[in-house]
């Protein structure tokens, strides 16, 4: 398994297996305007970074790295801090081992950036995910826990993004 920066020419390819993924977990239900941020991989690069997931010669997934608080990505304003969002596996890849190494991909390019802490939110349905960030260090901070009442969501029944934190011990 190979990680590497996205290509410009595979960022229409991710978007679509990013989408699909997502609404994988979702039991197949679309995911209302979302999936046009999920989709839209090029936007993400103006100021993050995307890492991909190859597989001889297959792109079989990819993560967006938030390299601070102050860019169109963060969900966070942790000035030590850098995120990660949007890490998808083709459903048909999932257990092939790419969302761990997406996982490892970000850590090392946080570290090698010099970040205090890596941050990510998950959502329920997630369950692999989330013991695979546990497994790597993460630790669930429910204070920066998020709740989204976007559509599909609403004000009664929010999407709940749960918040881990890996400290790094860098800065």
């Amino acid at each position: 398994m190979q990680t590497r920066p996205v290509r410009p020419e595979e960022c229409d390819e991710l978007g679509l297996l990013t989408v699909r993924a997502y609404r994988n977990l979702a039991g197949g239900t679309p995911l209302g305007s979302y999936e046009e941020v999920l989709a839209n991989v090029t936007a993400r690069l103006v100021d993050c970074e995307v890492f991909v997931a190859v597989e001889n010669g297959v792109l079989v997934g990819g993560v967006t790295y938030v390299p601070g608080p102050n860019t169109s990505m963060s969900e966070f304003d942790d000035e030590g801090a850098a995120g990660v969002r949007h890490l998808a596996v083709d459903p048909t890849r999932q257990g092939t081992g790419a969302g761990l190494a997406l996982a490892e991909a970000v850590i090392r390019h946080a570290r090698d950036q010099r970040r205090a802490r890596l941050r990510l939110h998950s959502t329920a349905p997630m369950v692999i995910a989330r013991a695979m960030y546990e497994r790597l260090g993460f630790v669930r901070a429910p204070q920066f826990d998020l709740f989204v009442p976007d559509a599909p969501y609403s004000d009664r029944e929010p999407l709940h993004l749960i918040s881990y934190v890996l400290e790094l011990g860098q800065s």
